[in-house]
């Protein structure tokens, strides 16, 4: 509980001894109460028109304490004593005790006594008390009152703002954006919200007191540097100021139940006028429709048509089944409406409502009953015309229907059968126009029947006087003429089709005949073009001398080809003759082909003009080949030459670079003579590169006088130049590396003698069978596999020689091993990496350990070593060199300056970093 909590059902207050305790260990408090506590009560003691400058001397006598309380409390207290004397004071400071006990409240440790004397705590809990018992205690929130209920009104108001979180009266104020939010809920006006910061307090407490002070009526409790400058407020100070805000807004939330109150009373005022707006609207729009609707359903003039009178049935039937149920509806909620509408003013104390003149209920029911009275007979009425006219209009149907009929199918029939499409037809179209009337003829005699059945339905609609008559007897002799019309246009139609069909199976016959002769004709002047004009490839003598030979039998045949020519042209000329004697009008051209003697004439012409020009192009051609010719085998003879020399060059170094003949020495003087003989044989490649040159501008593509190509030469003579170079190089890494390293020839020769016998393929890697050879180099029973020769190891292939020479080939250790000989992890070893570690497993270099040993000699048999004997010891540039990369010493024994020379041994061979 809090330090000056009173008690009703729970205690307000805490015994003497605790405020003591918690006032000594944090001034900071005392200042905040102080000064909250005397703004509150110049907030209520202003209102009589005095205030107090000092909290714990200016209650002293008592006056002003019984002023606040009867302000605050708005009851009158006892009449205070005037008197200055101590007795005086302390009655006056009874009094008021008093009178705060009889509200409840439980005092604890407070006397009068220390409050005249000046107390400074004990003024400050019996204003906490008064606080709490008129500004907080009162407050009710859901169910929960004073400190909780004022909690949870601030957490319920600042819920919407994200970086606001109320879960006390201390911390949780201390930004400032609690005020703030507090003041934006209910006066947004007065503070730009979006504009303050969470981590400045000291401007967002001050905006938030300012305002309060000045738009809010509420006095400045406290100053922003003091809760921003103390880490945890003081509670009461903060819950005393919350309270002034709480109960500010109070009055803003009376005004607001106020005005729903208001708007309550108005919303049903305006739900009844509108209720009673409708119900006018439709009792209105039902008695008007009633009022149109009962005319129409008195008619009982009949109509001429069954049409007219099924569409009158089918009116009264929408009016029955779409019309009328609405209306129904509309009758019945018209009824519920008033009954709702008058429920509605009698619950809510308002006068019954009294429709307008002539829209009562009473008034519409009498209205309804007078349609209902009309509707009766009308269906019955109508039923009854419906078959008196029925037969009538049966037979006229019959008519219409047979009548529109035969029209359709006289359509258009009379200028089909004047029209001459026959003049211009071919003669399978004659054939089929014959066809087409025939079966026209036949349909002609098919409808003399409906004719005669429509000439008989208008007689008897003539007898039984039909209101139409005079429309049907003009339809029907309409009908008769036209028929007599078709029967004489058919006839002559029949005779010209007839006699087309004569002329034009003659002229049919020779057509067929000259796109027999002509279309195979056509067909060899056209291959005689496309094979005269086909631009030839050749890339050798015998295919121009095939082409030339081919050519020669085609002149041959020329002669014979003209004499089909004339006689294709003769039967056209005898079609054309029969036209004009019997003056045929000819729709189009030959129906079986498309050739005509023009184009025959034309593609002739121009064959005769390509026969030269071939000759000629032939001719060239046979001049460009020879020539070719000669350029062939003069490469050929070049590249035969060149090509087995660049081969027998390549394996003669192959075989000086795996063979161990003589010294390293004499193996380089060897391979760098035959550097000097194969640079020394450029000038025959260049030669041969000049020979290429002028194949390729001749545009020759291949040369059965060699199986060499200039790409294949360029290849080899580079694959000659670098491994030369490469295997130069080889043996002069290999000179280094024995000199470097003391490795005698023997050595040497052993291990190429040790590598070759492993590396069996020539390609760098060794396969399952390989690695089975080395096994049982080892003892173990495997069979072997023909040995090859490369020049470099694979993984497996470089174990198994290491386990061969006898070294003891654990995972741990291979993976150690191939680390240093395959830095990359190309998974190969090489023969250079092969030695650089064999030398090193045998030859006597330093090592990690006895760097480690001299350093530890020159240190004095000391775990790290001193820049003084380092120089002391060393050449200068040495000792700095070590000095600036050795690690400081952090072992137990140390000593200032100390470095530790043990992980900078480790780090020159690679075992560590330095």
């Amino acid at each position: 509980m809090d330090h000056y909590d009173s008690q009703q059902t729970n205690d307000y207050m805490q015994p003497e001894e605790d405020w003591d305790r918690d006032l000594l260990l944090d001034p900071a408090w005392e200042k905040q109460q102080r000064k909250t506590f005397t703004a509150w009560c110049n907030s209520h003691l202003r209102k009589a028109g005095t205030q107090i400058e000092n909290i714990e001397e200016d209650f002293r006598d008592g006056l002003k304490l019984m002023l606040l309380l009867e302000v605050i409390s708005g009851e009158r207290l006892a009449k205070p004593e005037r008197g200055k004397m101590r007795v005086h004071k302390i009655s006056n400071v009874n009094k008021a005790l008093d009178f705060i006990a009889s509200k409840g409240v439980k005092l604890v440790s407070i006397g009068a006594e220390e409050i005249v004397d000046g107390n400074v705590k004990m003024t400050l809990g019996m204003i906490w008390t008064i606080i709490l018992r008129f500004a907080i205690q009162d407050i009710s929130v859901e169910e929960t009152s004073a400190k909780e209920g004022l909690l949870l009104w601030c957490q319920r108001k600042t819920a919407p703002y994200k970086n606001v979180n109320i879960q006390n009266f201390h911390i949780s104020w201390k930004d400032g954006l609690g005020f703030c939010a507090l003041i934006h809920r209910h006066r947004p006006e007065l503070i730009d919200y979006g504009k303050l910061r969470k981590d400045d307090p000291l401007t967002n407490l001050n905006t938030a007191f300012d305002v309060a002070e000045k738009f809010l009526d509420i006095p400045k409790m406290l100053d922003a540097e003091d809760i921003v400058g103390t880490a945890r407020p003081d509670e009461k100070a903060i819950m005393t100021y919350v309270s002034s805000f709480y109960h500010a807004f109070s009055g803003a939330q009376k005004a607001e139940t106020a005005a729903n109150r208001i708007c309550k009373v108005l919303a049903v005022n305006q739900e009844n006028e509108q209720l009673m707006e409708d119900y006018e609207k439709l009792a209105s729009d039902l008695l008007e429709w009633i009022r149109r609707t009962i005319p129409w359903l008195e008619n009982r003039v009949p109509e001429n048509t069954m049409h007219a009178m099924q569409q009158k049935l089918e009116d009264f039937r929408d009016y029955r089944r779409l019309h009328k149920p609405p209306k129904v509806q509309e009758k019945c909620q018209l009824e519920i409406n008033f009954n709702t509408l008058q429920t509605k003013l009698r619950l809510s104390n308002r006068p019954a409502f009294m429709p307008s003149e002539g829209r009562m209920v009473s008034d519409i029911n009498n209205a309804w009953g007078c349609l209902e009275q009309a509707e009766k007979g009308y269906e019955e009425w109508l039923l009854n015309e419906i078959r008196r006219l029925e037969r009538l209009d049966h037979l006229a149907e019959k008519f219409r229907q047979k009548a529109s009929i035969h029209e359709a199918w006289t359509d258009g029939k009379e200028a089909m059968l004047r029209q001459k499409d026959y003049e211009t037809a071919t003669l399978s179209e004659i054939k089929a126009l014959l066809k087409k009337h025939e079966a026209f003829e036949s349909d002609l005699a098919a409808h003399q029947d409906r004719v005669e059945q429509i000439a008989a339905i208008a007689q008897e609609l003539n007898e039984l006087d039909y209101y139409d008559s005079p429309s049907v007897n003009a339809r029907c002799q309409k009908i008769c003429d036209q028929w007599d019309n078709l029967g004489a246009l058919t006839q002559k139609r029949r005779e010209a089709l007839e006699r087309t069909e004569k002329l034009l199976e003659t002229i049919d016959q020779l057509y067929l005949e000259y796109a027999k002769r002509a279309a195979p004709f056509n067909n060899w002047m056209e291959g005689a073009m496309e094979d005269l004009q086909d631009t030839f490839i050749v890339h050798t003598i015998e295919e121009i001398q095939g082409l030339t030979t081919a050519h020669e039998q085609f002149k041959a045949t020329l002669p014979d080809a003209d004499k089909e020519r004339l006689a294709i042209l003769g039967i056209h000329n005898e079609v054309s003759k029969i036209v004009q004697t019997y003056h045929v009008n000819m729709a189009g051209t030959n129906p079986y082909t498309t050739i005509t003697p023009q184009e025959i004439n034309g593609k002739w012409d121009h064959v005769r003009q390509l026969v030269p020009r071939r000759d000629q192009a032939l001719t060239e051609e046979h001049a460009r080949q020879q020539h070719n010719e000669r350029l062939r085998k003069q490469f050929g003879a070049q590249a035969n030459v060149i090509g087995p020399w660049i081969q027998t060059k390549m394996e003669e170094i192959g075989r000086i670079s795996i063979e161990m003949h003589g010294t390293l020495e004499d193996q380089l003087s060897h391979l760098r003579q035959y550097e000097k003989s194969i640079v020394n044989y450029k000038p025959k490649i260049d030669m041969l590169e000049c020979d290429h040159q002028l194949i390729q501008e001749a545009l020759i593509f291949d040369n059965k006088h060699t199986n060499y190509t200039m790409e294949h030469i360029r290849v080899g003579w580079e694959q000659l130049l670098t491994t030369i170079a490469r295997t130069i190089n080889e043996v002069e890494n290999q000179i280094l590396t024995r000199d470097a390293k003391g490795i005698s020839q023997e050595q040497m020769n052993e291990f190429r003698a040790s590598f070759n016998h492993f590396d069996r393929d020539h390609s760098g890697t060794l396969g399952p069978e390989e690695f089975k050879a080395c096994l049982i180099s080892l003892g173990y029973d495997i069979g072997n596999d023909p040995q090859k020769k490369t020049g470099m190891m694979d993984t497996d292939d470089f174990r198994a020689c290491l386990i061969s020479m006898g070294y003891n080939m654990g995972e741990a250790e291979f993976a150690r091993i191939m680390s240093i000989v395959d830095p990359n992890r190309l998974g190969v070893v090489t023969f250079q990496a092969f030695i650089d570690f064999m030398s090193r497993e045998t030859a006597d270099t330093d090592t990690a350990d006895q760097v480690m040993a001299s350093f530890k000699i020159l240190a004095g048999d000391k775990n790290y070593i001193t820049e003084d004997e380092l120089r002391r010891e060393l050449p200068p540039d040495q000792a700095e060199y070590c000095i600036a990369r050795m690690a400081p010493y952090a072992g137990p024994d140390s000593v200032p300056g100390a470095l530790d020379y043990m992980s900078f041994s480790t780090a020159l061979y690679g075992e560590s970093d330095l």
